[in-house]
Order: structure tokens, then C-alpha cells, then sequence
């Protein structure tokens, strides 16, 4: 074998070995769950959300209703195990396997103060370094979702502006009012929950639907189930995360079905008590409320909330008026997943007796809406790792120029590819390397391709 011909077979080779490690890896390795870095990817990158509303000059409607394949009512729950109760449930990396994690939804409601939200709704509350992002050293306090206002640098949780300054940017209504209806800690007693989204997203002034039931000192619950309104001082865990329990049984504690909890019950492995104990909000914070209790159905959640349009607090809520014009933005929890693992839309505008995409419908004064207008279809979608920072920085963002120029989201993405821009900036880095392998593996077969050629048509060239 001549020299020329060893070259040759081993350029082959090279080639070879190199198309066939770029077919075996093309597009592997890259998207998969991570629960070390905080990343799980849902199944389904987008869903669907239907919204009504409606008003009669004091009150405002707003109807939701969104697919679940099973729905979750259980947040947090105290199950007795060995002498101790142990907790289960509530916060999760992506869904809850014991659907201990209840369904949500939210809406965020602007009245045009708030700069950005209308063209690019819950993006602008995303800064850097939040809680359950890769990387972020987990804190007691949740480093919640915030404005860019509130901060002297947008992009550092740590940088909040002064006391005054935030009572100002208050006042001028820089702040989002927040609803929220949860289908464990509000939903059973009839109520939402009223909050805000300004230097941190929180309740607003008064007492929330829900308090913890635990007694620290005693390590153990504050309530029980009333056996004579419930049939037993506690649920089975079995029962619980089986699905068995559902909603025409006693499964929350409230004034109506518990009692102080007695430690002297011959207490057995898998009882269970809710974590959570439910009672009326009050000031601000229960402005929110339920004409009735919501209920999912044939696969669907379908709520209402209720509220009246000028609440009396203007630094807590957004008031509705007669011939206004308001930004929305939602946000679906389902499949028992919570925090950063939910479903969120787009700005939707919101008309009243004015051109929008969502018009509310007026009614007679004192009656209540029969919801014959059609639905408002919103496409929901997984947003990601997604900061403010970044879209904002034309180093991360090839965007960015188009929002320091204003340009409205929607103009320039769909839903559906927003999911996935979600998803490659979990992978960001991945991706660049997977990228960089692929550019050394293509450098390689067309310097390999060239030899083989190269060498061919020498040996054409010479038994000629």
C-alpha cells in the first residue's frame, strides 16, 4: 500500500467518523430536565384560556376557564408519619407526581401607568437573580417578581430605591394590581386574593383566604377535621393523592369544618390535615371575591371573580371606569405546577364601552352577567428563564434595539415561539456548545472532503 493510499483511507475514515458523530448527536443532549439547576420542561409548551367579562357601573366580572386533565385541590398538606407530622406538597420543581400542588389563576391589571406593560405585559416584572432561577442561591424570603421603577439598577434585585421614592412611583399608579384564585387556599370558601406586582409582588393591607396551620412550639397542626362534619378528624393520604377526595367532600378546614386539634387521637401513619387553614380576608386584600365557587368540569376549570370597580383604594387597586381602557395579563397554573412553572399570555387590552381586544359587556345595574357573549380565546404560553436584563441588552437580545424603539411584542413573535425562545435560553450554554461542536465537525468534513478529492484526482491524474 502506498503512502498516497494510506492517506487516503484514513482521510475516508476521518470523514466517516465525523458524519457519523454529527448524525448521531444532531439535536441530542441538549433539551432535558435538569431538577439540580431548577429546569423542567412541560410537556406541552402552550395551552389555551378563555376570558369574559362584564360590568354594571359598581362591580366587574371577569370569567376564566382553562383545560386541566385532572384538576389539583390540595395545596400543602401535614401527613402523620411515625409519631411526627411531615409536610407535603405546596412548592415543587415542575408538576407536583402527588398533585399536592393546587391549580391557579392570575390576572395583572394595568390602567396605563405602568410603562412597558401594555407592549410587553409580565416580561417587564422578570428582573435578574429571582427566586427558582438556575443558579440563584436559594434565601428564606422569596425574591419575587418586581417593576423596573423600583430599582435604581433594573437588572439588581438588591438595588430598591428609597421609601420615598416608592411611595411617589405608588401614587402615580406605577404599581399592577394582581388578582389571583386558588383552587386550595381560596376557592373552597368562595374568595380570590388581592395583591400587587410594584417593588415585590405581594398581598395588599388587610389578612389573605388562608393561614398556616401549624403550631411551631408543639411541632404539630393548630386544627383538625370535625369529625361530625367531615366523618373523621383526617383525610388518608392514599385518598388524597389518588383523587379519590373531591369537591362534594369535607377537605379544607375552616370555621364551618374543623376543630382545635387534639393530640390524644390515636393518630395512625397516612392521616392527613391541610397545612392551610381557611378564614374571610380582610381590608384591601379581600376586595376580590367569588360570586360562586368555581368548579372544574369535563376538563376544564371555570372561574369567576368579582369585584367592585372603584374599591376605595387607589394605592392598592386599579379602578375601572365607565368608558376606560385597561391592559390584562394572566398567568394558568395547572397540572399541579407552581412559581415559575405556569402558563402566561401576552398584554391583552381590555375595553369598557371602548374598541379592544377584550370588550366587557355592560349589564342592567344590580344584575348579574349571563355570559352569552363569546369567549376572548388567549393563547397561553411557558415562558422560561426569561429577565428583563436580558431582553433589554443587545449582547443577549438581537431584539433589544426593537424594544428600546417601543415595538410591541406581538408585532414580532407568536406564542408559540416565544415557548421556544423560553426553553433555549434554559439551555443557552448547551446550546452554544453543542453549536461550536457542530461548527468544528463541519470544518473538519470539508477539509476532509477536500483532501479525498484532492487525492483522487492525483491518482486519476497519475494512471493516467
Amino acid at each position: 500500500m502506498t503512502l498516497r493510499t494510506t492517506y487516503l483511507a484514513a482521510s475516508v475514515a476521518i470523514f466517516s467518523g465525523l458524519l457519523v458523530l454529527g448524525w448521531v448527536t444532531h439535536g441530542t443532549g441538549i433539551v432535558k430536565d435538569d431538577p439540580e439547576r431548577n429546569i423542567v420542561i412541560p410537556d406541552e409548551l402552550t395551552s389555551e384560556l378563555q376570558v369574559k367579562a362584564a360590568y354594571d357601573g359598581e362591580k366587574i366580572w371577569f370569567r376564566y376557564r382553562w383545560p386541566v386533565d385532572r384538576p389539583s385541590i390540595f395545596n400543602d398538606v401535614l401527613v402523620y408519619q411515625d409519631g411526627k407530622w411531615e409536610t407535603r406538597g405546596g412548592e415543587a420543581l415542575g408538576p407536583n407526581p402527588d398533585f399536592l400542588t393546587e391549580d391557579r389563576v392570575a390576572m395583572m391589571i394595568d390602567d396605563g401607568s405602568v410603562p412597558l406593560f401594555g407592549r410587553y405585559g409580565g416580561y417587564i416584572t422578570i428582573g435578574d437573580g429571582l427566586t427558582t432561577f438556575t443558579g440563584v442561591p436559594e434565601t428564606e424570603e422569596e425574591r419575587t417578581k418586581y417593576l423596573p421603577s423600583t430599582r435604581t439598577d433594573p437588572n439588581d434585585f438588591e438595588a430598591l430605591k428609597p421609601e420615598s421614592d416608592l411611595e411617589m412611583l405608588r401614587a402615580a399608579g406605577q404599581f399592577i394590581d394582581l388578582w389571583q384564585w386558588r383552587s386550595s387556599r381560596s376557592n373552597p370558601i368562595g374568595l380570590g386574593d388581592d395583591g400587587f406586582v410594584a417593588e415585590e409582588r405581594g398581598g395588599d393591607a388587610g389578612t389573605g383566604p388562608y393561614t398556616t396551620n401549624w403550631d411551631s412550639a408543639t411541632e404539630q397542626p393548630l386544627y383538625m377535621f370535625d369529625p361530625d362534619v367531615a366523618g373523621s378528624a383526617a383525610l388518608s393520604i392514599d385518598a388524597v393523592t389518588g383523587g379519590d377526595v373531591g369537591f362534594n367532600d369535607i377537605y379544607y378546614l375552616s370555621a364551618d369544618t374543623a376543630l382545635p386539634f387534639d393530640p390524644t387521637l390515636a393518630w395512625k401513619n397516612g392521616d392527613t390535615i391541610p397545612r392551610r387553614y381557611l378564614r374571610p380576608a380582610t381590608g384591601s386584600r379581600g376586595d376580590v371575591v367569588e360570586p360562586s365557587v368555581a368548579r372544574w368540569r369535563n376538563g376544564f376549570w371555570d372561574v369567576t371573580l368579582v369585584r367592585d370597580m372603584d374599591t376605595g383604594n387607589p394605592l392598592d387597586d386599579k379602578i375601572f371606569r365607565d368608558g376606560g381602557s385597561y391592559d390584562l395579563a394572566f398567568a394558568v397554573f395547572r397540572n399541579a405546577s407552581t412559581m415559575r412553572w405556569h402558563y402566561v399570555t401576552l398584554p391583552v387590552s381590555l375595553g369598557l364601552e371602548q374598541p379592544a381586544q377584550m370588550v366587557a359587556e355592560r349589564i342592567e345595574s344590580g344584575t348579574e352577567p349571563d355570559w352569552t357573549q363569546p369567549w376572548t380565546e388567549i393563547k397561553t404560553f411557558y415562558p422560561g428563564q426569561v429577565t428583563w436584563g436580558r431582553l433589554t441588552d443587545a449582547r443577549q437580545h438581537p431584539g433589544a434595539d426593537r424594544i428600546a424603539q417601543r415595538v410591541p411584542v406581538a408585532v414580532r413573535h407568536t406564542e408559540e415561539q416565544l415557548a421556544l425562545y423560553g426553553v433555549q435560553m434554559e439551555f443557552a450554554e448547551e446550546i452554544r456548545r453543542q453549536w461550536i461542536w457542530t461548527l468544528i465537525a463541519s470544518l473538519g468534513l470539508i477539509v476532509g472532503l477536500g483532501i479525498n478529492v484532492n487525492l483522487l484526482m492525483r491518482r486519476n491524474e497519475e494512471e493516467v
